[in-house]
């Protein structure tokens, strides 16, 4: 375990601990886009392939449609505010326009937040009605929707890394053709590190289990709101998940 994340220090130590001949047996490093990371790879084990994981690509696809979602929020939210201040202006009780479903505009939108990381075969009976007015009223959060699943789709489904090459192009293709700003960032994502992203498909590796650990050790961390004795808190993480 290495206390922080500066590329030349990582690099040291790694350096130091690991002998030359063993850091040349490591093939592949799943890792995030962070380009230190990709740095202190490269040159620490150089024969090894880097494979960007999927979900960090995965996360910046739904970002960006969550990004759309918050921005129609403050539209409805200032177009609700607007309407109360001229139902004062008037005189009238402010009576605000409620959807099939109940939601106002805002409300709609604040609720619909959980339902677009999932799958529509997860949605629930609730979920679907409230997709339905959500895409009924906002098409283009539809669009991006299945922006973001069909890449899930990609990497759920691919297992050849040629065809991995032409899905996804043929998606880029379709992100750039959308002209969504908040895809900008995923596109920029593909075109910078398209290789490591088609790496993926040769041995499907991801870091998942390694992301899992990182948050049940932040989880555990946070109970004691911070750490004093580092030694007592790594024993007591091996007793526990070792």
């Amino acid at each position: 375990m290495i206390k922080g994340t500066e590329s030349e220090k990582v690099k040291s130590i790694l350096v130091r601990k690991i002998p030359h001949h063993t850091r040349r047996k490591v093939k592949e490093v799943t890792l995030d886009m962070a380009a230190n990371m990709e740095q202190i790879v490269r040159k620490t084990f150089t024969k090894a392939t880097l494979v960007t994981d999927r979900f960090h690509v995965q996360k910046l696809a739904y970002d960006a449609v969550q990004q759309m979602r918050i921005a129609y929020r403050w539209e409805a939210i200032d177009l609700e505010n607007k309407e109360i201040e001229l139902a004062k202006e008037l005189g009238k009780t402010f009576v605000a326009n409620r959807l099939e479903n109940g939601d106002t505009h805002k409300q709609l939108l604040a609720r619909s937040r959980y339902l677009l990381f999932k799958n529509k075969s997860k949605w629930s009976p609730s979920q679907v009605w409230r997709a339905e007015l959500l895409f009924k009223y906002y098409p283009e959060l539809s669009k991006a929707y299945d922006l973001a699943q069909k890449l899930g789709q990609i990497y759920h489904t691919v297992k050849d890394k040629g065809v991995a090459y032409l899905k996804l192009a043929r998606w880029y293709n379709q992100v750039e053709k959308a002209g969504f700003k908040s895809f900008n960032t995923v596109s920029r994502t593909i075109q910078n590190h398209y290789q490591t992203i088609l790496n993926f498909f040769e041995r499907r590796s991801t870091n998942a289990a390694a992301e899992s650990f990182n948050a049940k050790i932040k989880a555990f961390r946070s109970q004691f709101r911070g750490v004093k004795n580092v030694s007592f808190f790594l024993y007591r993480l091996s007793k526990i998940y070792a």
